[in-house]
């Protein structure tokens, strides 16, 4: 089956827009069990071709927001702050930080029995990276919060609201290393990121040969079949990796330019400590006629 590929910005917006594989995707990474989420309110990256200028300002890490209704393993149902991020290079790494600095800052708006409420949500991240962690071999990793009592070192299986508000769950997926295995329902949503089997060299269509477990796995099929083969949304796509081609020029031409400053920088220090020996041996000499004149003075009156 034809597809588009999913580490597309606006290829897994789409997907992630459809409330059922927002859900199927979140409970398989989480492993937990999701009885609502909403996509909150937010922008999408979008490429104007009449406005060369939005290319790069568009390409910012790819973020989504979602609240979510999960039931926690002792049946209580919770409300937590989902915060997916994409992002293809390790330049990006500051950005993750930004934003889930904002997340901290804000309250969330939630509707309740008693109507619109504003809360300071848990918040749960998924990292979606492009790029390779060293000495992290696996595709996906989860990074849990534990309780541990510090006079025994005993693990204390208890959640505390304001420790749960204050901490976090992050889960990441290293795209670059996910291999073709379907033995669990993880692996097998994995396997529409692989990055194999592209139809052409623009890495933005490619063939899909494994298997279709469920339907949930089959819409997501469908879905990208439709992005993959519609001459529309084909165009977008193609948009998309113009204008990651202008920002990878941008970002070669920017670290050019810092590698420069960085050249230049050094060779000013160099010019500046050069030039503070040389005034420092001035220094030295002109203290030494000076203390050569004083002394001659004092012998000029001694010897009168």
């Amino acid at each position: 089956m034809i597809i588009a590929n999913p580490i597309s910005d606006l290829v897994f917006k789409w997907l992630m827009s459809n409330d059922r594989i927002a859900r199927f995707f979140l409970e398989t990474l989480l492993e937990q069990d999701i009885l609502e989420v909403h996509l909150k309110p937010q922008e999408l990256p979008y490429f104007n071709k009449e406005d060369d200028a939005s290319l790069s300002a568009a390409l910012t890490v790819m973020r989504l927001d979602f609240v979510a209704t999960i039931k926690t393993a002792d049946g209580e149902h919770k409300k937590v702050l989902i915060e997916i991020q994409k992002a293809r290079n390790t330049i990006d790494v500051m950005r993750f930080r930004n934003y889930l600095a904002e997340h901290y800052k804000q309250e969330d708006e939630i509707e309740t029995d008693k109507g619109k409420q504003y809360v300071a949500l848990p918040i749960i991240t998924i990292y979606l990276l492009g790029f390779k962690l060293q000495n992290v071999d696996t595709p996906a990793l989860k990074v849990a919060t534990q309780y541990i009592n510090q006079v025994n070192h005993e693990v204390m299986n208890i959640k505390s609201d304001l420790i749960e508000k204050l901490t976090h769950e992050s889960y990441i997926v290293q795209i670059p290393r996910i291999e073709a295995k379907l033995n669990t329902r993880l692996e097998q949503l994995l396997s529409f990121f692989e990055q194999n089997y592209f139809t052409d060299s623009s890495g933005l269509i490619k063939e899909y040969p494994y298997p279709l477990e469920n339907d949930l796995m089959k819409l997501i099929a469908d879905e990208l079949h439709y992005l993959g083969t519609d001459p529309q949304k084909q165009q977008y796509l193609a948009t998309e990796k113009e204008a990651m081609r202008v920002y990878k020029h941008e970002l070669f031409e920017i670290e050019l330019e810092v590698e420069e400053n960085k050249i230049a920088l050094e060779k000013m220090k160099k010019t500046l400590e050069e030039n503070k020996k040389t005034i420092e041996e001035k220094d030295k000499a002109l203290q030494d006629a000076l203390d050569k004149i004083a002394e001659f003075e004092r012998n000029k009156n001694d010897s009168q």
